[in-house]
């Protein structure tokens, strides 16, 4: 904080004299995207002094859900039914079920400490977290009055519009850059209590976007109209955007693959997330690998074998 202090105390040294007092800047006079940091961290003075501009103004003050149904897009979505096991009668019911079972462990971990942002996040690519945090939603949202948003954070490789079969754009890669603003990037789905915020267009900067600030403006302006909000991040081991991620929320949730990921894998995953609260872990694909198609033929310039992502052919488990 002090450097933005100090930057903006020298910008207003250097600059001519302010405009009258009723001068304001608008929404359009903002950089389209975040000042890139340099490899230390820190900022330079004047791209400081922009981005504590570009916070200043975005708007702020908790939206009703209400108004988000209102003034959000609605587009017609069209669920894949061999990744989305309550849109098919024909899986595996079990499968269901288990994703019933995490729903409730959930739920008692929430008894007892505050969780209503919720990371799900895996040690490499390919592992099902997707998968889960999909599934995860729709579980929740078939009890009654309950209100999920669902947000891929997984700016390198999103997604879970595909599983969802909703409109991959706008989402929150435009929200971060500040050309979109909430009701334009939020999608209402069936039912209306399930919501979703899809990753948006690819850039090369996800990690500089996640940490520009715009991202925890969103929470505190949509966090209280539902009862989660759930992360779908990129593998926690293979970049740090996961990390950054769960400074947002109140738990963790990591997504490990039966006979897939090694120990060693999966225990630095926990050692990255030591620290985030880390409520447990879903082993999934415990049985049936033939499930459903590739959603990650690549990504994130590392390769874990040659597994697609997949679900649990109607087998997920949590372990708290």
């Amino acid at each position: 904080m002090s450097r933005i202090h100090d930057a903006l105390k020298k910008a207003a040294q250097d600059r001519p004299a302010p405009p009258p007092s009723d001068a304001t800047i608008s929404m359009g006079e903002l950089p389209a995207s975040a000042p890139e940091w340099s490899s230390r961290g820190s900022l330079p003075a004047a791209s400081a002094a922009t981005e504590a501009i570009a916070i200043a103004t975005m708007p702020t003050g908790h939206l009703r859900f209400e108004d988000l149904q209102a003034n959000c897009a609605q587009p017609a979505w069209h669920p894949d039914p061999n990744s989305n096991v309550f849109f098919n009668p024909n899986l595996n019911a079990h499968a269901a079920e288990q994703f019933r079972t995490l729903r409730s462990r959930l739920y008692q971990i929430r008894d007892v400490q505050n969780l209503r942002t919720l990371l799900i996040t895996s040690s490499v690519l390919g592992e099902g977290k997707t998968f889960v945090t999909s599934n995860l939603a729709q579980s929740i949202v078939r009890q009654p009055d309950r209100r999920v948003m669902i947000i891929d954070a997984d700016l390198r490789c999103a997604r879970l519009h595909s599983m969802l079969g909703a409109p991959p754009s706008p989402g929150l890669t435009e929200y971060l850059r500040g050309e979109a603003d909430e009701f334009q990037i939020i999608q209402r789905g069936p039912g209306g209590n399930i919501c979703l915020i899809p990753g948006g267009q690819e850039v090369p900067n996800p990690s500089e976007l996640l940490m520009n600030g715009r991202l925890k403006n969103l929470l505190d302006r949509i966090g209280s109209a539902f009862d989660w909000v759930i992360f779908d991040s990129p593998p926690c081991v293979t970049v740090s955007d996961a990390s950054i991620l769960a400074r947002y929320c109140d738990g963790v949730l990591l997504v490990v693959r039966a006979t897939t990921t090694p120990v060693e894998v999966a225990q630095k995953a926990c050692q990255e997330m030591k620290d985030r609260n880390l409520v447990g872990v879903v082993l999934n694909a415990t049985e049936d690998d033939h499930f459903y198609g590739s959603y990650y033929a690549q990504g994130y310039g590392y390769v874990y074998g040659s597994e697609p992502e997949r679900g649990p052919g109607g087998h997920s488990t949590a372990i708290g």
